[in-house]
């Protein structure tokens, strides 16, 4: 597993502290607004080429954990 300080990181003299993606001023719900509407991975890494497939793909797989602990504990 990837850790989030390698994925995901937040500063509050980035975008507000909004979590975004390593390296980069593209946030993380940015990633998860594509994904909703229906567009692909593919579209969201054309229309942002700073974010890599791996760091997309480790912030899903992420989210993914983080939903299955929450579902696991309530």
């Amino acid at each position: 597993m990837t850790s989030t300080s390698r994925v995901i990181y937040s500063d509050p003299d980035i975008l507000g502290g909004t979590p975004v993606f390593v390296g980069t001023r593209v946030p993380i719900k940015t990633l998860l607004d594509y994904l909703k509407a229906g567009d692909s991975l593919d579209e969201f890494l054309d229309h942002f080429p700073s974010v890599s497939r791996q760091q997309a793909i480790a912030t899903l797989e992420l989210a993914k954990e983080m939903l299955t602990v929450y579902a696991n504990s309530a």
